[in-house]
């Protein structure tokens, strides 16, 4: 396939991934009566089902042993863990609770969350427009918390998560699939654990809703797998500039089926506070966009100077130019601008 062609195929990919995440919430309460603690044990039982037969199928193994050598790499992975269980748990609660717009809200907040946790953790440095597009973000949250007569915690709680878990994924760096093998098979003993003390009790929905139901349960596997070999086939095709932009699909998905399907309100203040995050949002893009072209520039510059300066053209140079421009653009001054939407979406990608 010509480059071309794997650019699109990797941008259909992309947005097959993201429209996915997007379009779960319609999945969430097909799943009613079961609570949304059994639907998070479900999930994280069969996704290490389905995500233990694809790496079989791919015969990708050699990474575990590597992982249970390294002890600083299990503890991110750990913590990666638990921070995506508490952000799938309270998505999954926040959809069948009829707070589709709010969980949609913790996604579009995600990036400003991440530049706030750089700044605070990493020590990184923002350059005055991010430094505004932080502060309207936090306009906005105190706006909302207004609104709602308290803090809008079921966003934060997602937004503070997800922020969490892409620290936490930047430090394993391992592949996708593999990473979320490790992560539900450190989760899939108390999950497993909790679904039979239910049954004990007489509490568990799984095969007493019918068979339909049973395998609807069962697909909460393959509902988290698929979007992540979406994402992973549309990572390796496309800049990840590109997935930053992307990124932002799954939560305006999930904010029009919150006000136009579930028919949730949005009171003036909740526009008002959605309009600010909007307008943060907006800024960083552009600000991140805007560096990313001013750094290819100085690449491309750096080459004709070189060009010139030897006479020819060294493959090595070229080759050279090109790789500082495309990480340039995928991971601007700082580093955060790219969690912002320009771009480095956690490998996993999971956002429902």
């Amino acid at each position: 396939m010509s480059a071309d062609g794997e650019q699109r195929a990797g941008l259909l990919y992309g947005i097959g991934a993201y429209g996915m995440w997007g379009l779960v919430p319609l999945f969430w309460p097909l799943l009613k009566p079961a609570g949304a603690t059994e639907i998070l044990a479900h999930r994280m039982t069969w996704s290490l089902v389905v995500v233990a037969l694809a790496l079989l199928a791919l015969k990708r193994w050699q990474w575990i042993r590597e992982l249970l050598r390294d002890r600083r790499k299990l503890g991110f992975v750990s913590v990666a863990a638990v921070v995506i269980s508490v952000n799938w748990g309270v998505f999954i609660w926040a959809v069948n609770a009829d707070r589709v717009v709010e969980a949609s809200l913790g996604y579009f907040i995600n990036p400003l969350v991440t530049i706030a946790m750089g700044v605070l953790l990493l020590k990184e440095q923002l350059r005055p427009v991010q430094w505004a597009a932080v502060g309207i973000g936090a306009a906005a949250v105190l706006v909302l918390a207004i609104g709602y007569g308290q803090p809008p915690w079921v966003s934060l709680v997602l937004a503070f998560s997800f922020a969490i878990y892409g620290l936490a994924k930047k430090k394993i760096n391992i592949g996708g699939l593999e990473s979320l093998a490790a992560e539900t098979a450190i989760l899939f003993v108390p999950a497993l654990g909790y679904l039979i003390w239910l049954a004990t009790q007489g509490g568990l929905a799984f095969g007493h809703e019918g068979t339909g139901h049973a395998l609807l349960l069962a697909a909460t596997g393959l509902v988290t797998a698929v979007p992540l070999i979406c994402f992973g086939a549309a990572a390796i095709r496309v800049p990840l500039s590109t997935l930053g932009m992307l990124q932002y699909l799954g939560p305006i998905i999930q904010f029009l089926l919150g006000v136009l399907y579930f028919r949730e309100s949005m009171p003036a203040e909740r526009w008002a506070g959605f309009t600010l995050v909007w307008l943060a949002l907006t800024v960083l893009t552009w600000d991140a966009l805007r560096t990313a072209r001013r750094t290819r520039a100085r690449a491309e510059q750096l080459r004709r100077t070189e060009e010139q300066r030897t006479g020819a053209q060294p493959a090595g140079a070229v080759l050279t130019a090109t790789a500082a421009a495309a990480a340039a653009a995928t991971d601007p001054p700082n580093g955060a601008a790219a969690a912002a939407g320009a771009a480095n979406p956690p490998r996993t990608g999971s956002t429902a």
